[in-house]
């Protein structure tokens, strides 16, 4: 691992979206590539430039083939404060590693990159012209050059205070660009089949990156919905299963979700998403199943468990159960019971999901979900725990101005024993989860009181 201050430095170009999640994505995929974050390197906050340690050029390319959170990476020649600074790193960084690249059967272009400001065409030349220091000995070629360079100027974060120069100024090599083209070309709104609560693919893309899924694993969704991260996962090679309690999403059938369209077509169905994207090999199969009762055989079969649970807004928390209390020591129903559908605590449904997590995955396998939380109430001691569970990661997105949802990130630390499965029953953790069984009716007491305001303001 290069040392800070070493000269393996890469400078990554960061999406402004979905702040809370990049440090982590980062993280995991360098991880998965063999490099790793110093401490010094976890303060970025909302700054879309980041300078990153990493040890050869080959993991910042694989790290840019599966991020949609970062835009580019650049192989860092000089960095300032001011354009005098700027010019002094540059005359220091080694000409030997800038011959390569400037040789005179080259070609290439120089880039202005500007957040936060705009510049003129006249100031963006006087910046290029301003390096002319730089043994260039190549020609110039706008249109298809070998080797592209870009001034990157940063001007803060606040739009209505611009200030006159740059925060920061840097100048970097062009290595590669992330995928956040994925974001639209897997669009839900181009999706074949969908439900109500499709998962966006940016964040499907995110959720599979936080769980590490690498080429062959085998991923797991027991909620699986119309199958959105199941697709976000086998676009990088996972194979794909998944469960979910509604036979209709299962199987493609009852009224649609999409708008102008009343009943399902014949072939919208979760095999057909995968089969839009090229990707139906990689899909092995889901079933109609209760997430509260798994049906899976004692062992350790999954890489990655990825899941969006039900919070009870759009898409009921459910379990199948019987209306009378089934006696205890009965674990068998009669062949002619059919199961009624009952409520699903949502803290009943975590720890159910966790024990889950913890009996299938394998060591050093990941379960990723997301917790909604009722924001005035929220603490991290919230989160559910498992002994054999350690959290990686905890992120924020805001619903309301009063809920979130929290995209949790856990790796399996410990194999499971049986003492295991009702440890969170003695953790402080569980508790205080409880109190978000009431989430729907949180969440929809503060959409009424919205409501009434914005009527009140309106007649006023």
């Amino acid at each position: 691992m290069a040392l800070p201050g070493s000269l393996n430095r890469y400078l990554l170009l960061m999406a402004q979206e979905h702040l809370e999640f990049r440090l982590p994505e980062i993280k995991s995929l360098l991880s998965v590539f063999g490099g790793q974050f110093t401490n010094s390197q976890e303060t970025y906050g909302k700054s879309p430039f980041w300078i990153l340690n990493i040890p050869s050029e080959d993991i910042a390319r694989n790290l840019m083939k599966r991020t949609v959170c970062a835009k580019s990476i650049f192989e860092l020649w000089g960095h300032g404060k001011s354009p005098e600074e700027l010019y002094t790193s540059l005359k220091s960084y080694p000409v030997e590693k800038m011959v390569p690249y400037l040789h005179s059967d080259s070609t290439y272009k120089i880039k202005i990159h500007t957040f936060n400001k705009t510049l003129t065409q006249e100031e963006k030349v006087k910046r290029i012209d301003a390096l002319e220091f730089l043994p260039f000995q190549g020609k110039v070629n706008l249109k298809k050059p070998q080797h592209v360079f870009s001034i990157l100027e940063d001007y803060g974060l606040d739009p209505n205070s611009i200030p006159k120069d740059p925060h920061n100024i840097y100048f970097g090599r062009w290595i590669a660009d992330g995928q956040r083209e994925l974001i639209e070309s897997y669009s839900v709104k181009k999706r074949h089949f969908i439900g109500n609560t499709s998962m966006d693919a940016g964040l499907s893309f995110i959720m599979t990156n936080h769980a590490k899924v690498k080429e062959n694993d085998l991923v797991f969704d027991p909620f699986v919905g119309t199958g959105g991260l199941l697709i976000a996962s086998a676009h990088f090679g996972a194979y794909v299963c998944g469960t979910d309690i509604d036979y209709n999403t299962v199987h493609g059938l009852g009224k649609a979700s999409r708008k102008n369209q009343k009943w399902r077509g014949p072939d919208e169905n979760i095999r057909a998403n995968l089969r839009q994207y090229g990707l139906e090999k990689f899909y092995l199969d889901v079933l109609v199943s209760d997430a509260s009762k798994p049906s899976w055989r004692k062992g350790t079969y999954f890489d990655a468990i990825i899941t969006d649970p039900p919070y009870g807004i759009r898409e009921s928390t459910r379990r199948s159960g019987s209306q009378k209390e089934i006696p205890k020591g009965i674990e068998k129903c009669p062949e002619s019971h059919v199961p009624v559908s009952l409520s699903y605590h949502l803290s009943d449904m975590f720890f159910d999901l966790l024990n889950f997590a913890a009996e299938t995955l394998v060591l050093g396998g990941r379960l990723v979900y997301w917790l909604p939380v009722y924001t005035p109430e929220y603490t991290e001691e919230m989160v559910p725990w498992h002994p054999c569970l350690r959290l990686i990661s905890n992120c924020e997105q805001k619903l309301s101005s009063h809920t979130a949802r929290r995209l949790i990130t856990m790796e399996k630390v410990k194999e499971f024993e049986n003492r295991d499965k009702y440890s969170h029953l003695l953790s402080d953790h569980f508790l205080p989860y409880q109190g978000h069984n009431s989430f729907r009716e949180k969440y929809f007491s503060g959409v009424t009181k919205r409501i009434a305001k914005e009527e009140k303001c309106s007649h006023e």
